[in-house]
């Protein structure tokens, strides 16, 4: 498989549940005794994470909008994932999130308000050297939209490839490492 050919000016953008942590299907992870990470997802943050300029977190959490979880339970998740990310070398510079309803709402994948935050809090970032590691294609289409590398994970959302949103198909975090 032909790799990206990154350097340290590159920046990821994540998503998290399905691509960092286990997914609930068809619900929210709502607290912090329900997050678990995906098998081999933080050994794989540890050894990627370093070589970015930035890494950054953008997920949708629609579950806060519908009043089933609180900004609470999620600054505690995120506390949680950036600390055991950071524990083993890794990074995390910013984490993103959406608890909108409306499909249409800026800051909502696939629309690119994260992106845009991301730029505004870190003026250094260049969207067309960077990459969005997600498990739908709303990610892709959310990289996509601001001009970014796209790598679709197989983990909880299969389909046939290809897809034109799509830039790479691996079957989860830890194929990352060999396209860089």
């Amino acid at each position: 498989m032909k790799k990206i050919g990154i350097d340290n000016t590159w920046c990821l953008f994540l998503d998290r549940d399905g691509v960092i942590n286990e997914e609930k299907n068809e619900d929210y992870i709502r607290n912090l005794t329900e997050f678990h990470f995906m098998p081999g997802a933080l050994e794989t943050l540890h050894q990627i994470t370093p070589l970015f300029q930035r890494v950054l977190l953008v997920t949708n959490q629609r579950g806060i909008g519908k009043g089933l979880m609180r900004e609470e339970d999620l600054i505690e998740i995120h506390t949680h994932l950036q600390r055991e990310i950071l524990s083993g070398g890794g990074k995390m510079d910013a984490m993103y999130f959406a608890p909108d309803l409306s499909n249409d709402a800026l800051n909502r994948k696939p629309n690119p308000g994260m992106a845009y935050q991301a730029v505004k809090q870190f003026p250094d970032i260049d969207l067309n050297k960077s990459i969005m590691v997600g498990n739908r294609l709303s990610d892709m289409q959310f990289g996509k939209n601001v001009g970014m590398t796209t790598v679709y994970l197989a983990t909880t959302h299969p389909i046939e490839p290809p897809s034109p949103l799509i830039d790479y198909y691996l079957k989860d975090l830890s194929e990352l490492a060999a396209i860089l």
